[in-house]
């Protein structure tokens, strides 16, 4: 629910920034428009042991997931 302009304009900024940096774009390799692809992960070893943590935007309506070395 959006209360006033201020809050719209927050929520687009943050909508815009999870679009345009974080949200894997499934028609071009899931790559992000604004960085480049990351090197895949080939070792089976990295594989089993991916330290994944999520960090909620707009309360909690979208999600992003970042590895954390």
């Amino acid at each position: 629910m959006i209360f006033n302009q201020r809050h719209l304009l927050y929520a687009l900024r943050q909508y815009e920034a999870f679009y345009n940096e974080h949200r894997p774009h499934q028609g071009i390799a899931n790559a992000r428009p604004l960085t480049p692809l990351p090197e895949p992960i080939a070792d089976p070893n990295r594989l089993a042991h991916l330290n994944i943590h999520r960090h909620d935007r707009l309360g909690g309506i979208l999600h992003e997931y970042k590895h954390v070395a």
